[in-house]
């Protein structure tokens, strides 16, 4: 038996007891699992650095975030209304008479979850994927991702604990390591849903697995993005410099290996957009470069860097400092909206971004159209340009899940109205988001009752209130 087969069956043996657990177990154990993870933060976080380098503010912050998330998704579970619970009782309709029916979401079984180099302890082992998994009631198994091993099994022990202190099935959790264990997870027939957070590559390849199963399952994958942030010629003019700082800021945090970094800035062309650019050139060059999450990824950065450096279309706008091969070194380029092309709309995983330089509103608007989906879309406007932030978001609604009206998009807010995913390629199914509490609806099913006797119906679906949001013959009742 395969580690794959040992895992993902131990988990489908937990299924049934997890989700008998109930709502209210089920919120403790989240709970237990965000203490147990806390109370072994300082060897985290210091096992996540040596392996990442991401420093111990940034992994204590990751931290933070994954326990605040787990005990959310307890208070989700606590409130009830995610399972959408509805009631139409029998009745005589112009139709004719109908049967009681009876409705609610329910989990879908066990998942599979792959971790994402980029954020060890808030998108891997712990993290939303995990715990909004465990919170619809679906057993989970983790898919470790090979640059922080260790911070993965360090992690999982933790989880693992909690479970256990809330005396729910273990296994409810489980880990696998390795290339071909992630597509044999994929491919297993006990596994229904997975969620995925990587490049489009490997992501189209896992999707493709999923979609040839004999009996396929969702794939529910976070691809790739470029976030295109629309400076308009107002805020060129007249903020360049406070503009450049904020914007250099959010391309090389964490040496440029965030999902939402904005690596397209559209800037106007010609004396409106000069300064901008010599106040981005400035910013840049202050940048040191920075350790990146493996040399696999640093290898890719830098050839991809080579590639554009040698494309006659670009031109360097700016560098940052140190020579060392080692490192991700910052650099931003710049070309002419006219130029843009496919080859162009590649992302680029590490500390670079390209400024595409439009001449006017119809050359900037056809550009952005021309885009894949986005997990984002940024405009800074001034406050005179009403008619163009139409007209931008008329445009760019179209191809991104989330829209920032200044700021800038490297914050990932976990609340209730966050969408994390876009179109395609930023998510393989837009309609969900991988980030906040709705995204305990990828984990679940809808399933009527019609004329059920009360002893089958789960508590929530009873004539007896069980302290939840319910829609009862039409009308919402809180």
């Amino acid at each position: 038996m395969s580690d794959v087969d040992h895992a993902v069956g131990a988990a489908a043996e937990a299924a049934v007891p997890f989700e008998h657990a109930g709502r209210d177990r089920r919120a403790a154990g989240l709970d237990a699992v965000a203490d147990a993870l806390e109370d072994d933060r300082d060897a985290i976080v210091s096992t996540a650095d040596a392996e990442t380098g991401l420093g111990t503010t940034r992994l204590n912050g990751e931290l933070t975030r994954t326990t605040y998330q787990l005990r959310l998704f307890g208070e989700v579970l606590r409130e009830g209304s995610y399972v959408e619970a509805t009631i139409d009782h029998a009745s005589d309709t112009p139709m004719g008479p109908k049967p009681d029916l009876r409705r609610m979401l329910v989990p879908v079984g066990v998942v599979g979850v792959f971790g994402a180099s980029n954020f060890p302890l808030a998108f891997s082992v712990p993290g939303g994927d995990t715990a909004s998994a465990l919170a619809a009631g679906c057993p989970t198994v983790v898919k470790a991702h090979p640059s922080h091993p260790e911070t993965s099994r360090r992690t999982f022990a933790a989880m693992r604990a909690g479970l256990a202190e809330a005396k729910l099935p273990e296994h409810a959790l489980g880990l696998i390591e390795g290339l071909e264990a992630g597509a044999e997870l994929v491919r297993h027939p006990d596994v229904r849903a997975v969620g995925f957070t990587g490049s489009t590559r490997g992501g189209r390849a896992l999707a493709d697995i999923a979609a040839a199963r004999p009996r396929p399952i969702p794939f529910y994958g976070e691809l790739g993005s470029l976030n295109p942030l629309v400076v308009t010629p107002e805020v060129a003019a007249g903020r360049a410099e406070e503009f450049a700082a904020g914007y250099v800021g959010s391309i090389t945090m964490g040496v440029g290996q965030f999902c939402t970094k904005p690596g397209l800035l559209f800037a106007p062309a010609g004396s409106d957009g000069d300064e901008l650019r010599a106040q981005l050139s400035s910013k840049v060059a202050e940048v040191p470069a920075g350790r990146m999450l493996n040399d696999g990824i640093r290898d890719a950065f830098q050839s991809e860097i080579e590639r554009r450096r040698a494309d006659s279309r670009l031109r360097t706008l700016g560098d940052g400092q140190g020579d060392d091969p080692a490192l991700g070194r910052p650099v931003l380029f710049a070309v002419d909206a006219a130029d843009l092309d496919a080859g162009l709309l590649e992302e680029t995983f590490g500390p670079a971004a390209l400024v595409i330089e439009y001449r006017d509103t119809e050359e900037l608007l056809g550009a952005l159209d021309r885009l894949d989906g986005q997990l984002t879309a940024t405009v800074h406007a001034g406050d005179g340009e009403t008619e163009l932030v139409d007209r931008l978001h008329a445009v760019l609604r179209q191809h991104a899940g989330r829209l920032l009206f200044g700021g800038f998009p490297t914050g990932v807010a976990v609340t209730w109205a966050m969408q994390h995913g876009g179109p395609y390629p930023s998510a393989t199914l837009s309609a969900h988001t991988s980030v906040g509490p709705t995204s305990i609806r990828r984990w679940l099913r809808p399933v009527s009752y019609q004329n059920a006797p009360e002893h089958v119906l789960p508590e929530e679906l009873r004539d007896v209130d069980p302290g939840i949001p319910r829609r009862v013959d039409g009308i919402l009742q809180t």
